[in-house]
This record gives C-alpha cells, structure tokens and sequence, in this order.
C-alpha cells in the first residue's frame, strides 16, 4: 500500500510514525533505520521519546507531522498495548494506514480491507525492498552493503546498520531457544534500552533468586535482538576456572588468535580486538563472584550481561532484578501450552505455584506427559516437595527441588550460619523477616551456628551477603524473605533432628525480634512485620513462656486494630493445639483462652466468650484459690461478659466478689 498519494495538509508523505508494540522493538528500529537510509524522516518513541513526555500528546503531534506505519503482529493488537489508541486514532481521523505484517497475523475487521505487505520469510534485502515499496509505491531496486559475511568472512567489520530481526549471526553460539517462552517483554524491552543506552561498554547484570528465569530471560534477549549483533558468545560461568578455554575458542574463532595459543593468551587478543569494534554480545551465565569475573569484561562499545543468584554487580555492571512472573503472564503460559485449561484452573495452579516459573516450567511438563489438571492440583496439595523434584523441565538443567538442594549444601559448606538461619525461616511465612533485628538478642535455645552467626549485626550482614549471593532468597535492608516453594523443598530436605533444631531456631528468632510491648505505638510497624510470622508459625514449635507470649499478643494487636476475626481463628488453633499438648489447667492454656475469651466479645460471640471465661474461672479457682489475683482478674473480665449478654445483676455479684477497688486492665496483659 503506498502512502504518497493524497497526503493531508500539514502531513509529510517523507515523515513516518512508526507504530508498533513493545515485543517488536527490534523490528522497529530495524525499520527505522532501513526508512532514514532511504532518505525518509521518521518518529519512534525507543529514539525520539524522553521520560516522562505525555504519551497521548507525542503521538497526536507525531499523526499531525506524517504518516503513520503500522508494524501488524499478534502483540500489536492486544487490547491492553498502546498501540490501541494508535491506530483507532488514525482510523477515527479518516487518515491511511500504512501496515506491513511481521507474522501472519489477522487484524481486526475494521482493519481487514488494508493491503498490506510481509516483511517476514525474506532475506534482509528482499525484506527492505518490501518496506520501501509499501512506503513509497514500486520503485527501482536500491543498492544495500553485502549482507554482513557474505564476504566469507564470519564477522563483517563496519557494517553499520542492524541486520533482519530474526536473522543470526555467523559468529554464534547460544543454547537453542526456548519455545515455550511467554510474556516479560516490558523487562526486555528495559533491558534493550538500558544496554543501548550506553555509548561505552554496557554491562547489565540480571539477579534473582533460583528459578525466577534469569537464564531463559538472557537466551530470549539474544534471539528477540540477535539482528542487532554481528558476534554473540554465550559462556558458562559458574567455575571462573573454565571461562578462559571458553574465551580462547571465541578467539580463534573470529581470529582474533591462531588455534592453540594458550588461553590466557588468546583471552588477552580477544579482549583487545573486542575493544576496537562494536555489535558484539557476550553472556556470561550463572556468574556468582564479580571478582572472578572482572578481567573478562572487555571494554569497547558491545554489550554484555551477566545473569548470576548474587546481586552485588555494583562495581562492575548495572543491576536488574528479576522477579517472578506477573499472574497474567503465568496464566497465559499455562493456557498456551494446554488450551484445555480453563481461566479458573489455570489461576488456581498459579496460585499454588506462586507464579515461579522454574516451577510452572515443571507443572507445565508434566501435564503435557498425561497427568490431568485435577491430578496435578491433587498431587500439589499432597505433596508439594514431591512435585517439584519430579523431572527435568525442558529449558532448565535441574528440577527446582535438585537446584534447591545443589545450593544449600553448597551453602551449609561455606557457612552453616545461613544454612540453619534459612532452615528456621522455612517454617514461617513467605514474607520479609527482620534478621539484623535479632542481632545479639537471640536466647539460649538457638543453636551454636546461629547464635555465632547473628552476634552482632556485622555478623548478621556477612550471613545475609551470602545468602543473597547464593540466589536462595531476597535480602533487602536487613530482610530476608523465601519464596513459599523454596521453604517447601528446604522443609523436606531437612532430617527429623535437623527440623525440630528448625522449629527451636525459628521460635528464637521470633522473640528475638520482638519490638516491645504491643501497647505501644511506637512498635506498631515492628509488629506489623511480625505478624505474618507470628500468625504462620506451627503451635506445636512454640514451647517456651516468651514465645508463647508473643505469639499471643500479636493476636491481642490486631484486636486492637480491628481485625478480630482473624484474630479469634488464630486464638482458636492456639488454644486447641496448646490444650492438648499441655492440658487445659496449663498456664499458657489459660492465659490462651483470656485471650480468645475476648476475640468472642469482639466478634459478638457473647455467650462463647461468657462460657469460656467460666471455664477459665473455675479452674483458677480450683488451682489458685479465690483469692489469688489471676482468679480475681479472670472474675472480672467474666463480669464484662455477663454484662454484654445483659445479664446486669450477676455481673455486679461478681464484681463485689472481686477484691474492693480491684480493677480489671484492659490493656494486653504482661503475663
């Protein structure tokens, strides 16, 4: 379709908005560049756009200046893109639209009677003649450069504008594509950005804990972007030992080092010759020490990215994390691969998996090798541990449970420290724990590696350093925080001596942390972080008179904030699980069911919580005789409940019972 005929006014026929969607970045700058060598002007927000421009009025003054050229792909018409208003733009301006098809893609039926052309499955000359004809109308052949080694050689130097997106360098080694790769494209599409802006070297640093898809991420970039590259080399980094044989082989290979020269040697050309040219990528995967790994990285204008667990790349690169899929894009992988799956389903999984994709990766193959989706959800409610070691999903060396598992024990070998402090943080909740605040607080029922570990705050640091370094779990201002399926697989691989040590170190950390009294607003954020843990950990494992304490006045704070439901179900388990472990005349049993006396009375459970507090009496009464003030205390808050059931003249008898002038506090007791 050409775009020369019948312009309006104002409108240059020589001017281009190039509209497109996110995913396609490479193509829009491959098309951007191939329209401005051709002698056209163009707008693309990657190039002409700056932080915080108000997109809606860029693109109205971009439709008012040319024309626009619409780059049709499945992305594009997603409803939620900005491509959207775009083109309906332009529709509703009674103006032309220029498409041209990167996929065979079918464009809504307001769109349909458009000709346009395909730029896909064709060379890269034969791609950009297609594109000047649907810009300009048929025109004589252009002359272009040799495609970049048609020369024989595998890298082309000078050539300066991208080759076809989707075509590959000669020079060319990365592991195959993952084709079931889905969503992340506003992280690519950052990542793109970041890399391109740097006129020197860019080195970009992808961190995240295991399984969050670092290394598919990496794989991905390379393909969606490869155009732009005359050389990629990916390298295994895990062992710094091994990289310099790697380098030497790319050495020779572009010769920039005869074969057989020693590889420090060959590392030191390849470096130099890196150096003086620019298109080049090289990945270095699963790096854990900058250290290691600084003397590798050339200077130049190329890019390279690192993906490691470690997030300290301060000093060398610039760091990205990355973190789990959105649930969107969970469910939209699930319901690919699987279209027998419904929306419901597909959001259940996701929940259960916690949008990990190692882990979806791994629910993925199995339902593709015939397990059903009501067997699998079976299954993971069964035996989450179990699931998550079975196989090898396709993209990833190990199942989560086996990289898991590979990394602790590297862990429990450098520093048995970590190792126990995340075996205790396995039983409480998925969400951040202070760990600096137990600093040279911790009681003497934490284990010796512990208590050496968080002596002091420095200690604290070192322990979470390696933590982080090993990918295991997020560390932020003295934080740590595992995701559910880690403390799943952590909680399996520990030995039964192992896991009540868990269950003592965990019970230690939480009275180590504990902020002050819950009556006191200047705790209250203190308390909030806590809460998930204190409201999470398993009764049974909380054995000592602090703990048992703490866990109960977290339920006595959200009383006071409103939250009595979830306080009463909380109070409720506590009760039942310490009244048959300890027996219903235990102390702790009793000062438990105070407290669940009045989450009743603020739930309206009058008469629950009168026959509770009944209960409680009689017993005081019979261990502690009439008289003795945790009797009278329990006499009193009796009264208060026999008042709200309106039944005024017992509460007053038993008032008169209590000592004269004996008050009842309402505060959270001190125990």
């Amino acid at each position: 379709m050409g775009a020369g005929a019948g312009a309006s006014d104002g409108m240059s026929d020589r001017r281009w908005f190039i509209s497109h969607a996110g995913a396609d970045r490479a193509w829009a700058e491959w098309v951007g560049w191939q329209l401005l060598d051709a002698g056209h002007e163009i707008e693309l927000d990657y190039w002409d756009w700056g932080a915080g421009d108000n997109f809606i009025l860029k693109m109205n003054a971009a439709l008012e200046r040319g024309r626009l050229l619409a780059l049709f792909s499945p992305a594009y018409f997603e409803p939620e893109r900005f491509t959207t208003p775009e083109w309906t733009a332009v529709v509703a301006m009674r103006e032309k639209i220029t498409p041209v098809r990167l996929s065979a893609v079918e464009p809504p039926a307001i769109l349909r009677p458009l000709l346009s052309r395909d730029l896909f499955g064709l060379s890269t000359a034969e791609a950009r003649r297609v594109l000047l004809e649907a810009v300009n109308g048929p025109s004589r052949p252009d002359t272009e450069p040799p495609f970049p080694g048609s020369d024989g050689a595998l890298w082309q130097v000078g050539t300066s504008g991208p080759r076809l997106p989707g075509s590959l360098p000669r020079v060319w080694n990365l592991p195959a594509r993952n084709a079931s790769f889905v969503g992340r494209d506003s992280f690519l599409v950052r990542l793109r950005q970041v890399l391109s802006a740097d006129s020197r070297v860019a080195v970009q640093a992808l961190h995240g804990r295991g399984g969050v898809g670092k290394t598919q991420l990496a794989i991905e970039y390379a393909y969606r972007f490869a155009g732009e590259y005359e050389l990629a080399w990916w390298i295994p980094a895990e062992d710094p030992a091994l990289i310099p044989d790697q380098l030497a082989v790319l050495a020779a290979r572009i010769g920039a080092a005869p074969a057989g020269t020693l590889p420090g040697e060959a590392v030191e050309l390849l470096l130099g010759e890196l150096r003086t040219r620019s298109r080049w990528l090289l990945v270095f995967d699963n790096a854990e020490d900058p250290e290691a790994l600084a003397s590798y990285l050339p200077g130049g204008s190329g890019h390279v990215l690192i993906t490691s667990r470690n997030p300290d790349w301060q000093m060398c690169a610039t760091a990205l994390g990355v973190d789990i899929f959105t649930r969107t894009e969970f469910r939209h992988l699930l319901r690919t691969h699987h279209t027998a799956l419904d929306e419901a389903d597909a959001d259940r999984l996701a929940r259960a998996l916690d949008d990990l994709p190692l882990a979806l990766a791994q629910a993925s193959s199995l339902l593709t090798s015939g397990l059903s989706v009501t067997d699998l959800k079976s299954e993971l409610a069964a035996n989450t541990a179990a699931v998550l070691a079975a196989g090898r999903p396709a993209g990833y060396p190990v199942s989560l449970a086996a990289q898991v598992r590979l990394t602790t024990v590297r862990l429990q070998g450098e520093r048995p420290g970590a190792f126990v402090l995340l075996s205790a943080l396995a039983l409480l909740a998925p969400e951040p724990f202070p760990v600096t605040a137990c600093a040279g607080h911790l009681p003497d029922e934490a284990c010796a590696p512990l208590a050496e570990a968080l002596i002091s705050r420095l200690t604290a640091g070192a322990v979470l350093q390696a933590i982080s370094r090993h990918g295991l779990a997020r560390v932020q201002d003295g934080t740590v925080q595992l995701h559910r399926l880690i403390q799943t697989v952590l909680t399996d691989e520990l030995t039964p001596n192992q896991l009540c040590q868990a269950g003592r170190d965990a019970e230690a950390l939480l009275t180590a942390a504990e902020p002050g009294g819950v009556e006191h607003p200047s705790t209250w954020s203190d308390w909030r972080v806590l809460l998930p843990h204190l409201l999470t950990v398993d009764p049974t494992l909380i054995t000592t008179v602090a703990g048992q304490r703490m866990v109960r006045n977290a339920c006595w704070h959200l009383m006071d904030r409103g939250q009595a439901h979830t306080a009463r179900d909380r109070l409720k388990q506590l009760y039942d699980v310490w009244s048959s472990l300890l027996g219903p005349d235990h102390e702790c049993t009793l000062k438990t069911a105070h407290f669940l006396a009045r989450a009743y009375d603020d739930t309206q459970d009058h008469e629950r919580a009168r026959a509770l507090d009944e209960d409680t009496l009689e017993r005081r009464r019979r261990l502690l005789g009439k008289d003795h003030p945790e009797t009278l205390g329990t006499a009193g808050h009796l009264a208060i409940r026999l008042a709200a059931l309106g039944r005024f003249e017992e509460a007053h008898a038993l008032e008169r019972v209590s000592l004269n002038g004996w008050s009842v506090d309402l505060m959270c007791p001190s125990d």
